[in-house]
């Protein structure tokens, strides 16, 4: 939205070169003189309401636009008393509330993106332990068993749905599943002995054997 540098000039119409042009109606002109005369004598009162109700500079700019906007368009209607000032501050009170609905919209819907985000999206910085061992058995299974994997574990997917993804019967990947789960937890069995982790599920020696 342009900033009220200067009130918006009425637009003109081009006449046809046929016929002769007209000259603006008296009603025209005086509409026109009243609303630059509104605009001089208002735009710093309504330039402050905004500043104290909105954000920014640029903000407040717009809120003075489209509330002048309002009131070129009905210039009839704005008071021609003292009240005028009155009357553009509650049309500027709606345009505060509009922007202000706008922002609380835009804040709800960025903060429903970064929740998503975070579901969907691991941080690869909090990868550690458990996490990071399992991505080094995801590392070491085929591309095949992987991606079935992901599909069902991290995308949430039903086998018959990973099976329309992968382009392969649903009875193939029921299959294909179980046999990548059970890749994964010998996977994850080496992994765990590579980093210097004892896996929960495996027993103790007794402390005999070691003698």
């Amino acid at each position: 939205m342009r900033s009220p540098s200067s009130p918006p000039p009425p637009v003109a119409v081009v006449p046809d070169h046929d016929d002769p042009p007209e000259r603006p109606s008296a009603s025209g002109l005086a509409d026109e003189l009243r609303f630059r005369a509104l605009f001089d004598s208002q735009f710093r009162a309504l330039l402050g309401y905004a500043l104290r109700r909105v954000g920014s500079a640029e903000d407040a700019a717009d809120v003075v636009a489209e509330a002048m906007l309002v009131a070129w368009r009905r210039i009839d209607e704005v008071p021609a008393n003292d009240t005028a000032r009155l009357w553009l501050y509650g049309v500027a009170r709606r345009v505060v509330a509009n922007h202000r609905r706008g922002e609380l919209r835009r804040d709800r819907l960025a903060g429903r993106l970064r929740q998503h985000l975070s579901e969907v999206m691991p941080d690869h910085a909090d990868l550690t332990g458990s996490t990071t061992v399992i991505q080094q058995g995801l590392a070491r299974l085929s591309d095949d068993d992987r991606e079935l994997l992901m599909l069902t574990a991290w995308d949430g997917l039903e086998p018959r749905e990973a099976a329309i993804v992968l382009g392969v019967p649903s009875r193939t990947v029921r299959t294909r599943l179980h046999r990548a789960r059970t890749r994964l937890r010998e996977a994850i069995g080496d992994a765990f002995a590579d980093s210097g982790h004892e896996r929960e599920d495996q027993p103790k020696r007794p402390a005999q054997e070691d003698r």
